[in-house]
């Protein structure tokens, strides 16, 4: 009852608005209409405290229908919550919203769950002035890189070539200097060819930026720039646009060792909804985490074999009682699933949303623990 009674008390008067997100260029979008929402705030700060019929039909069906009130005007709105995965997409009146609101990228929308209710509110205080200027190109600044990213194992993937990037920092930094038109062109066709620069270099590309939901896809010629740079797992890129082209550096000397003595756990996760579900097991991992702080330790060629298999039995060990699992690593491209044994471990620790699991590799076996204080 004690571990039940610390991991339950989330209490919103913390905050009294939880989840706060500046609207992205999707968000906004009237012909496809959704609200795309992290899956860790919703499940800690709206699913939580949905009845339990309601999380029952959430995870039977993958949406679940709910009043949302906006707390700006009042109005109240019938509305739904889609799984979809990573993710949650808001939906049902979100078009009517964004029209009546005349919602636009970069404005903060404020969200919390409250006596069964939904509220959401976007400040006129806080909406982020874009000044003209800002359309303009940028100049170049030499050590101005605002997306920075360590080199994941699928990123350098020559057999598929892509670079994923965050939804929000592609908007943020890239396409809020694109004209209407480039906007619009890849709005609608989901794709759209950019110029890109080596900045290291100096090499000029022609590549595409591809809309993948809740992130961007770096294609075209990336094989190509993998290959000849030698790139790896654990390399820093940065990215920038500037005088209409996109421009990348790699610097060698960024390369990032990572340790884990400097944590003795690297990897921490708060369960989700998703994570608990005996019906359909499994743990969800960050592939960022994993491929840091597991794969980093693994041989070439059980990295190989993960990559071209998607999945590889792994060691595993509950630190808290000592027992063994013999269970199974799956990639799911931006992030993993630990399976197997993952529903006996559920109910033999009875798990729930909120608690704390923590883990490393160690000596060719994966450990982890679920702290009881």
């Amino acid at each position: 009852m004690k571990r039940a009674a610390y991991y339950s008390c989330v209490p919103q008067m913390q905050d009294h608005w939880p989840i706060k997100k500046a609207l992205t260029l999707s968000d906004v979008d009237i012909t496809h209409p959704f609200l795309t929402l992290s899956r860790q705030q919703v499940e800690n700060h709206i699913v939580l405290h949905m009845t339990t019929e309601q999380q029952e039909h959430l995870r039977a069906q993958g949406q679940v229908d709910f009043n949302a009130r906006d707390d700006d005007t009042g109005e109240m709105y019938v509305m739904k919550l889609k799984w979809r995965g990573s993710y949650y997409n808001l939906i049902g009146k979100w078009g009517r919203v964004v029209r009546g609101k005349g919602l636009d990228v970069g404005q903060e929308i404020k969200i919390r769950w409250e006596n069964g209710c939904l509220h959401f509110s976007v400040p006129q205080q806080q909406i982020v002035a874009v000044p003209p200027i800002r359309m303009v190109a940028a100049p170049v600044v030499q050590d101005h890189w605002p997306i920075k990213k360590i080199l994941t194992l699928s990123d350098v993937d020559t057999n598929h070539p892509f670079l994923p990037l965050p939804r929000r920092l592609v908007e943020d930094h890239i396409l809020v200097y694109w004209t209407p038109q480039q906007q619009e062109q890849l709005r609608k066709e989901e794709h759209v060819n950019v110029n890109a620069r080596d900045y290291d270099t100096g090499e000029g590309y022609i590549m595409k930026f591809k809309w993948r939901g809740n992130y961007y896809n770096l294609i075209g010629k990336w094989g190509t720039i993998i290959r000849q740079k030698g790139l790896g797992v654990g390399k820093e890129i940065r990215l920038r646009w500037a005088n209409e082209c996109l421009f990348f550096s790699v610097p060698q000397e960024r390369y990032v060792a990572t340790a884990s003595g400097m944590d003795n756990w690297p990897i921490k996760k708060a369960l989700t909804l998703s994570d608990v579900d005996t019906n359909h097991p499994f743990l969800t991992l960050p592939g960022k985490a994993v491929e840091d702080h597991i794969l980093f330790y693994w041989s070439q060629q059980s990295r190989e074999q993960l990559r071209s298999e998607h999945q590889m039995n792994i060691n595993a060990r509950d630190d808290d009682t000592g027992d063994a699992y013999l269970m199974k690593l799956r990639w799911r491209g931006s992030y993993y699933n630990l399976i197997g044994k993952w529903g006996k471990i559920i109910r033999g620790k009875k798990l729930q949303v909120g608690m704390e699991i923590r883990l490393r590799w160690d000596n060719g076996c994966l450990f982890f623990s679920v702290p009881q204080l």
